[in-house]
């Protein structure tokens, strides 16, 4: 244990809290958005409660389909298992309808015994983002949250060592996948779940956890990344040397191509990492980032599944990329000085207005129960194309959640 780091850790966090709450008022909610997004919000609870009737009770929601009218599963093993509790919570949140809070501390029964899962890089979307938000609101709404005592910050700590078991120091990074024919893969997506270890650090003490996210995001920065700042989806280690093997893509066009989802969580990760470790390095890969897709984003900003995929505006927009792109450039304003930050934060207004529009925006009672439609989730594996997921849904609440409290960061 390196309490020295800790202290740095726990510092740079409460630090920026201090230091944006002084910050003069760069940055303001508009209020036509504001009314908006409560609209969104309000709907969004309705449209759930339709979700939470049509999902069985073994089972989480996953997607719909609109020719079968049927709503696409999954068991808790499935990586897109906490978004749907993790999205009740934070409706909870917003509405302080009880029926969202006890339906999503149900689902996280189902989700329980993935705390000691170690065959999957995915706990962080799996455990961190349901049982953190559950979290939140007991640590800051416990006057009015009412919870069974089970040990929450247990769970995710179990869920933290799990996934330090896929780290492999030689090679720098955290195991992706088992399969064949990959010797060691890592995909872009693992950025997303190093919030959990970086949680579990500050809240044991455990630097061990701080020091593994930190090194698979250096060697992610090192070996990810085209000089452009886009990313390739997976690169494959060799095991005994810890080199680069090759750089490909599974869900993307092709090996040289910008999958968009794939960007969004790359500016993601670094995005947050900056807001864990204050490293100036992880706001510069964040910014840079931002710098490949903003030029490349569609006059209404909902960016095509891949950023090279051909047919321009004809091609099949990914609502999950931008909605997770939203998210990122919100917090990432904050980040950045003023006139860059405002530059930023119109580009996820954009993002939140057309995503609020009937283009994107189901009608309460359509869409399966599911918010948003035109999501693509793998365009080469046939899977997933052009329906309602799961984790747009998750992004885009998130994202509405964060300009609500755009002068609350403490809140998100």
């Amino acid at each position: 244990m390196d309490k020295f780091l800790v202290l740095i850790l726990v510092a740079n966090i409460l630090g920026d809290t201090c230091a944006q709450a002084q910050r003069p008022d760069k940055m303001k909610p508009k209020p036509a958005l504001v009314r908006l997004i409560d609209g969104d919000l309000r709907q969004a609870v309705n449209q759930y409660k339709i979700l939470m009737e049509r999902t069985p009770a073994d089972k989480l929601p996953r997607s719909y389909s609109a020719g079968t009218s049927k709503l696409v599963t999954s068991d808790a093993g499935w990586w897109t298992s906490g978004f749907y509790p993790a999205t009740l919570f934070y409706l909870y949140g917003f509405s302080h309808d009880s029926s969202l809070l006890d339906e999503g501390e149900r689902r996280l029964r189902l989700l329980g015994p993935g705390q000691f899962n170690t065959t999957t890089h995915d706990l962080g979307f799996m455990m961190y983002l349901p049982y953190g938000n559950l979290i939140k609101l007991i640590r800051e709404r416990h006057s009015t949250v009412h919870l069974s005592e089970a040990p929450y910050d247990s769970v995710l700590l179990n869920s933290a060592r799990s996934l330090s078991t896929r780290f492999d120091p030689k090679v720098g990074c955290i195991r992706s996948w088992d399969t064949k024919p990959w010797h060691f893969p890592v995909i872009i997506d693992n950025m997303m779940n190093l919030e959990l270890l970086l949680w579990a650090t500050r809240e044991t003490g455990d630097s061990s956890f701080y020091r593994i996210a930190v090194r698979h995001a250096n060697t992610t920065m090192a070996n990810q990344f085209r000089p452009d700042y886009s990313s390739w989806h997976v690169v494959d280690y060799d095991t005994a040397t810890g080199g680069v093997l090759a750089k490909k893509t599974a869900q993307g066009l092709a090996d040289s191509s910008a999958w968009s989802r794939g960007q969004s969580w790359g500016l993601y990760g670094y995005t947050m990492m900056y807001r864990y470790t204050r490293d100036p390095r992880y706001l510069a890969q964040a910014v840079h980032i931002t710098g490949y897709i903003l030029p490349r984003l569609p006059p209404d900003k909902i960016p095509a599944w891949d950023y090279d995929a051909p047919g321009g505006s004809r091609a099949p927009r990914d609502v999950s990329a931008a909605s997770i792109l939203a998210s990122a450039l919100i917090e990432l304003s904050r980040d950045v000085p003023p006139e860059k930050g405002r530059g930023y934060l119109d580009v996820a207004e954009q993002i939140l207005v057309s995503l609020s529009s009937g283009a994107y925006h189901a009608v309460v009672g359509a869409n399966g129960g599911f918010l948003l439609m035109h999501s693509v989730g793998n365009m080469p594996g046939h899977s997933e194309i052009d329906v309602p997921l799961t984790y747009a849904d998750y992004y885009f609440v998130e994202a509405m959640w964060r300009y609500l409290n755009l002068d609350r960061p403490g809140e998100w």
